[in-house]
Order: C-alpha cells, then sequence, then structure tokens
C-alpha cells in the first residue's frame, strides 16, 4: 500500500520516470545558468545599442533601429529564462497580473518586426518599439 501511494503521489524513489530522467539530464549547473544570463543578456544589450546607433542612417536607420531594438529585447528576455527556467518564467510572465502586459509586449515585438519588413512603415515601427519599451517597464 506505501508503495502504491508513493507511485501515486510521484514520489516513487526506486523507479525514476523517463520525463525525471529528461529533466535531470537536461537541468543546467548554476555556474552554467549566470554565464548563459550573462551572455544573452550581453548580445541584448549590445542589439539595442547597435539599433541606437544604427538610428542616424538616413533612409534605412528608422527600420534597422526597430529591427534591432526587438533583438535586443527578445535576448534580454530570453536571458532570464537561463536564470529561472523556461517553464517558470512562462508561469509568471503569464500569471494574471502580468497577463495584459505580456500580451501587449509580445504583440509588439511581433508587429514592430512586421511594419518593418513586411508593411515598410517606419514611423509604425518606432511606435512599436515605443509601445514595447512600455509594456516591458510595465
Amino acid at each position: 500500500m506505501d508503495k502504491l501511494k508513493r507511485v501515486l503521489s510521484g514520489r516513487d524513489a526506486e523507479e525514476p520516470s523517463g520525463l525525471a530522467e529528461v529533466i535531470d539530464s537536461t537541468s543546467l549547473g548554476w555556474g552554467t545558468r549566470v554565464k548563459g544570463f550573462i551572455a544573452c543578456f550581453a548580445i541584448g544589450c549590445l542589439c539595442s545599442i547597435l539599433g541606437s546607433c544604427l538610428l542616424w542612417i538616413p533612409k534605412k536607420g528608422l527600420v534597422l533601429f526597430a529591427v534591432f531594438y526587438t533583438l535586443g529585447n527578445i535576448s534580454s528576455i530570453g536571458s532570464t529564462m537561463f536564470l529561472m527556467g523556461p517553464m517558470k518564467q512562462l508561469k509568471r510572465m503569464f500569471e494574471p497580473t502580468r497577463l495584459i502586459a505580456t500580451i501587449v509586449m509580445l504583440l509588439c515585438l511581433i508587429l514592430t518586426l512586421c511594419s518593418a519588413f513586411w508593411w515598410r512603415k517606419a514611423g509604425l515601427a518606432l511606435l512599436f518599439c515605443i509601445l514595447q519599451f512600455f509594456a516591458m517597464a510595465w
């Protein structure tokens, strides 16, 4: 009876499930997580700074700014996944208190790239970059 209780509660230490083995084998050590966080965050900051520098290029500058700023934000968000783990990050992003800000931010990320590449509207891309900033700050 005790073994049945352990199995049903997920505490069966004798035979780990296949999912538990996959999770254990893919988990990163703390040092590796910190290194991944620093690398992704540095790439995100570099993309944002590069986008700001490219803003002053005639004709294509605004589009390049929007693209690099968006890639920087995506990389910065991805960097926190190294510290928390992807599932915990997603759960926290979609908590009821953060749900609207998360949806607005993800929508603005997508719309920024759409306005830069498909619609070719630089002013609209800049507007979505500003909205990205406010959604991230929110």
